[in-house]
């Protein structure tokens, strides 16, 4: 896979009960800043999604916010970031999120997070993009996720190949290590269309 150029961080707008989420979200922004990879994200000022885009900028990393009009109306829309990109609709968002990353890192977050991640691990799983993903699992928060996508595979509705394209570490350098060597996987999702 070539060197990414920009990755997209899926994160919560709280900070959490563990002070390690946001010390995470600062590294994750500050990693990828030293690395000259820019940062994508929901364009928040507040929880991880603050922590993020402040880091990345104090490193002097480039940070681009996409957030639909309403949120920005609510004052939560990051005004210290350089590119900020308003648009109407949270599809909007998050399709040009997709557009604008060369891959996808979840950081700890609630049902946004999620479902963003899943919106885009969907997406994969249909040949719709090509681009690596991965969770940054910090102290163990994804950790029953993990478990249910194993018992998901376990239970027949997710291969294993579909499984193995979200890398999971706590490491923002093993998870950028996972994305160079990942392959984009080529199958058709129905297990049992398989068998006849």
């Amino acid at each position: 896979m070539p060197a990414l150029s920009s990755v997209c961080v899926f994160c919560g707008s709280n900070g959490g009960a563990d002070p390690a989420y946001l010390a995470a979200a600062e590294a994750v922004g500050a990693g990828l800043a030293q690395r000259g990879i820019r940062i994508v994200y929901g364009g928040g000022r507040v929880g991880l999604m603050g922590a993020l885009a402040d880091s990345a900028r104090a490193a002097g990393g480039e940070v681009v916010g996409v957030m639909p009009q309403a949120l920005v109306d609510r004052e939560i829309g990051h005004t210290g970031i350089d590119d900020l990109r308003v648009v109407d609709t949270m599809h909007e968002r998050k399709a040009l999120m997709v557009e604008l990353s060369d891959a996808f890192v979840a950081l700890p977050g609630g049902i946004g997070t999620l479902e963003e991640l899943f919106e885009v691990y969907t997406w994969a799983q249909l040949g719709i993009h090509a681009k690596p993903l991965g969770l940054m699992d910090v102290a163990g928060y994804y950790r029953p996720l993990v478990a249910f996508l194993d018992h998901s595979v376990q239970e027949r509705f997710l291969r294993p190949e579909t499984r193995t394209m979200l890398a999971v570490s706590d490491a923002l350098g093993d998870l950028l290590a996972a994305f160079e060597r990942f392959e984009p996987v080529t199958l058709q999702k129905w297990i049992d269309l398989d068998q006849t």
